[in-house]
This record gives structure tokens, C-alpha cells and sequence, in this order.
């Protein structure tokens, strides 16, 4: 056990002499043992498991008096126990027998021995355990292979992969998860299992299936996660319309590219330079309503006019149904997903003051995000071209930069007032206020005026007149 934080070693000493002392014994288990062996232990890490072949309950009270914590929570229906310390969330659980009834996502539990506990783990990594007791302190516990399919790099489960997804349908998720966060393939018969019992999935809560499916989003290569979810089944199972845009059609020899797969590389592109989870979701979402919006124009060849705010419109409802949060994360990215043509149309032509004014108020303080996702829209394998849209980038991200340095236009607000609208044309409220104030704030967007209080007071009263 080299390698291991010395904090942890004493821990975990502690907790041996505390089950020995009660007739009990103490594995650590799960991602703690499985990171050791991948050399990815983290220094930060927040949460350790532990199973205890006896109450988990109890052996986690003692834990917490000897360790003089008394912050402790107890879930009796679960039999299991959390104790903070320090930094630490130490999770303890009794073995434990597993299993689900076909129409339901809640398990029926016993009590079981370790051998119980590993059969009930979802991958052969997951079921590696250390001993703590500490006539046995360090010893492993690999029933199933899991240090050998680490270094295969492979993910499997332990038993009959239908037996363990039949269980647990969510396993089916967290083998590609698992697979996509360490760069694994899933074994043939596994994924064999998942492809015969995708529908499954219909009984897990979308509260655990997102959880899962952000893990994927926040990958190093997410595509290689949604790929998988693509052959698997899963995916159309909660995403159907990112399923939606796979395929090509032609016409008169003309061809658009695959959606689908066009998608993933924007996805990735964008993972290439951010962690933001939003802006991924920005990404998988931005094309997605191109199918309802495809047109074959003869002579033009294929359009997809509209996608940009359809796909907007369509933003909140996907969100609801995954169970994503309906709130300024959810507006983020329908904002996105709207704009995201905005800057490629000013990049492929001579780029006006007014032009990229507009884009500065739209996107306010999502432009930096929006022109990354616009980058990474890019994905011609072409490589003239490839250069050639970059660098009209590069000049439209130096005129916005020139643009809102002299204009300071970001999250702008109409300096006139609806009421000094109504007491200088002596009306009451009603649509014409709106109207004088479009007005007044496409004469500053276009250039008519400057961004400027005075100014923007003296074209109200030049304009008056065409009102009253």
C-alpha cells in the first residue's frame, strides 16, 4: 500500500483496530482501491467507502467515537452511516445482498458475506476491496479479475452481464461511463447485454441516469462516451433526437454531412479547451433540431434554415425531461444554441460596426463562450479551409474587441425610460413606448448615435414628432 496518503494509512489502521475490537471486519472498497491501482488516487479526495461483514451502523458509531467526530449521520431503511472527518466523508454499509424486481428501481436488501457484497459490485474494477482487520491490514481481495481488465483496460462485470443489468439497469450507463472517463472498451459480451437490454433503462429515475450521462459530458473525449451510448441503444432511450441527426442524405450528388458525427467533434473540440458542463451541453445541443429544418434547394443543394432557433425552442423541453436544471444553466444554453450562427455569419463576411454592436449586446457575457463554441463549429477537414475560417475569426473577435473598448455596449441598457418617453410625447402607457425605444436602441446598435445619455435624450426629441 505505497503511495497512500499517511493520513489515510493511520485512518485506516484505526478503523481495523475499531471492527477487530468488535468482532467485525472492515474493507475499503470501490473507486479508493480501483484509483490506487490506476495511479490516479487523488490528494483531494472528499469520500471513501468502506463494507463491513456485520453492521455497518455500529462499527461506524465506534469509528466516530474514536475518532472523536460527532458528526455522523445514520440511514437505518439502508442500513449504512456517514462520518465526517476532517475533509473526509467516510460512507459505511454492512454486506449485503442485492437484487431489483423487473418493475421496480428500488432494491430489495439483506444481509449477505463479502463474497455477497463483490458479486452485487457493477464492474470487476469496482469489487477490488483491502482488508483493514489487522491480522490481514492491506490485504486485496480480487474475486473477479479486476487488476487484470485494469491492465487490459477493459470494463466487464463480474458475473452474467445480463444477471448484473437486470439488477440495476443504471450499470448499463455506468459501464460506458467508466469506460469513456478511463479511455476503456467495453467487453464484447457486456456490451453485447447492454445492446439486448437498453429498454431497461425505462425504470431508472432520469435523476440517476443524468448523473451518469453529465460524468460522460465531462470527459476528456466525451464523443468516445456518446458513441457507445449510440450502439448500445441507450441513448435513444432519454436523447432521441441527438439520435435524430444521424445519417446522410444526397440528392443530385450532393450531400450534407453526418450530424450526428459532426456533433461529437464539436463536443470535443470544445472539451479540448473547457470543463464548463454547460458549454458542453451548448455543444451536443446546438445542431439539434437540423432534421425538422433539412430542405434539398435545387441549384443551393442542403439548408437547414431555422435550426438555430428551433433548437432554442426546443432547449427547455429536453432539459425538463432529462431532468436538467430549468434555471440561468438552462438559459445559457438556449442562448447559445440561438446565437451560435451569429458569429460564423459575420466571420464569412465584411464585418460591420453594427453588426458586431448587435452580437456584443445579444450575447452580452456569453460572447467569450459563444466564440468558442463557434470555433469549435468548425470541423472541415479541409485544411485551407480550416485556416481560412480561424482567421476570419481572429478578425472578428479584434472588431469586438475594438467595438465594445469604444462603445461599451456588453449587457447594455436603454438609457431612456419608458416615463421620459410618455412626458416628452405627452402619451400614456402603451405600445408606442416600446416602439420609441427599439428605436432609440437600434439608432445606437446601428451607429445612428452614440452609446451616450445626451445623445440618446436629443434623437428622442428629434424623433417626436414621427409619434404625435
Amino acid at each position: 500500500m505505497t503511495g497512500i496518503p499517511d493520513k489515510h494509512l493511520i485512518l485506516f489502521k484505526t478503523i481495523g483496530e475499531v471492527a477487530e475490537s468488535i468482532n467485525q471486519q472492515v474493507f475499503v472498497v470501490g473507486g479508493y482501491v480501483r484509483d490506487y491501482y490506476l495511479n490516479k488516487l487523488s490528494t483531494d479526495i472528499t469520500d471513501i467507502d468502506f463494507v463491513s461483514i456485520g453492521s455497518g451502523i455500529t462499527l461506524a458509531q465506534k469509528v466516530a467515537s474514536r475518532l472523536g467526530s460527532k458528526r455522523i449521520s445514520v440511514f437505518k431503511k439502508f442500513g449504512t452511516a456517514q462520518v465526517k472527518y476532517h475533509d473526509l466523508d467516510l460512507e459505511f454499509v454492512g454486506a449485503r445482498k442485492e437484487s431489483y424486481r423487473k418493475d421496480s428501481r428500488k432494491p430489495a436488501v439483506e444481509n449477505g458475506t463479502l463474497e455477497d457484497d463483490q458479486l452485487r459490485r457493477d464492474l470487476t474494477i469496482n469489487a477490488l476491496s483491502w482488508c483493514l482487520n489487522p491480522g490481514s491490514f492491506g490485504v486485496l481481495y480480487d474475486p473477479f479479475g479486476g487488476i487484470s481488465d485494469l491492465k487490459s483496460r477493459i470494463i466487464r462485470t463480474p458475473i452474467d452481464p445480463e444477471r448484473t443489468f437486470d439488477d440495476d439497469p443504471l450499470r448499463m450507463m455506468r459501464a460506458i461511463r467508466f469506460a469513456s472517463q478511463l479511455g476503456f472498451s467495453v467487453e464484447d459480451q457486456t456490451m453485447a447485454a447492454v445492446r439486448k437490454m437498453s429498454h431497461r433503462l425505462s425504470i431508472i429515475s432520469k435523476e440517476r441516469i443524468i448523473d451518469e450521462l453529465n460524468k460522460i459530458v465531462l470527459a476528456a473525449k466525451p464523443s468516445s462516451g456518446f458513441a457507445m451510448l449510440l450502439d448500445s441503444g441507450l441513448l435513444e432511450q432519454f436523447l432521441p433526437e441527438l439520435v435524430n441527426l444521424l445519417g446522410v442524405d444526397e440528392k443530385d450528388g450532393l450531400r450534407h454531412k453526418d450530424n450526428f458525427w459532426h456533433t461529437l467533434e464539436v463536443l470535443d473540440n470544445v472539451a479540448l479547451v473547457s470543463n464548463d458542463l454547460w458549454l458542453r451541453w451548448a455543444a451536443i445541443m446546438h445542431d439539434i433540431a437540423k432534421p425538422p429544418t433539412k430542405r434539398f434547394i435545387h441549384g443551393s443543394g442542403w439548408t437547414f434554415h431555422g435550426h438555430d432557433a428551433l433548437g432554442a425552442k426546443w432547449v427547455p423541453r429536453i432539459f425538463r425531461r432529462l431532468g436538467l436544471p430549468m434555471d440561468e444553466r438552462m438559459r445559457y444554453v438556449q442562448k447559445l444554441v440561438r446565437l451560435h450562427l451569429r458569429p460564423i455569419a459575420l466571420a464569412s463576411e465584411e464585418v460591420t460596426d453594427s453588426a458586431i454592436r448587435r452580437l456584443i449586446y445579444e450575447a452580452g457575457n456569453e460572447l467569450e463562450d459563444l466564440m468558442i463554441l463557434c470555433r469549435a463549429d468548425i470541423t472541415t477537414k479541409n485544411e485551407w479551409k480550416q485556416k481560412k475560417f480561424q482567421k476570419n475569426f481572429d478578425n472578428v473577435e479584434k472588431k469586438i474587441k475594438e467595438v465594445e473598448e469604444k462603445d461599451r455596449i456588453r449587457n447594455w441598457k436603454n438609457p431612456i425610460t419608458g416615463e421620459q418617453i410618455m412626458e416628452v410625447l405627452n402619451i400614456k402607457p402603451g405600445p408606442v413606448v416600446g416602439q420609441v425605444k427599439d428605436r432609440i436602441k437600434n439608432a445606437i446598435l446601428d451607429g445612428i448615435i452614440p452609446n451616450d445619455d445626451n445623445e440618446a435624450y436629443r434623437y428622442l426629441l428629434k424623433i417626436k414628432d414621427d409619434y404625435t
